[in-house]
């Protein structure tokens, strides 16, 4: 059973931070997913895929990795980018 460590990304759509101090433990896939016959859906067996479990830090995710022998891989939080720019540059 691996997991992946990683902070919840900042949401495209919104210049909003909510939620982006959270911690992130998400399960890998043990299987592929296949296309079921009859309605064409993709699916699996894997019942761990739907499992996500949320942290405060990332000392929190690790410690309960280790405490219940999850192997983890840790994904580093990018980092943002700030395009500065004044109203009036959108009319040059």
């Amino acid at each position: 059973m691996a997991a992946r460590i990683y902070q919840n990304p900042m949401n495209a759509m919104q210049s909003g931070q909510a939620l982006t101090d959270k911690w992130v433990l998400e399960f890998e896939p043990s299987e592929a997913r296949k296309a079921d016959p009859l309605t064409g859906w993709a699916g699996s067996g894997d019942t761990q895929r739907q499992v996500k479990l949320k942290f405060k830090d990332v000392d929190a995710a690790k410690a309960y990795a280790d405490k219940c022998g999850i192997s983890y891989s840790v994904v580093p939080t990018p980092q943002k980018k700030l395009k500065l720019q004044a109203y009036a540059d959108n009319f040059r």
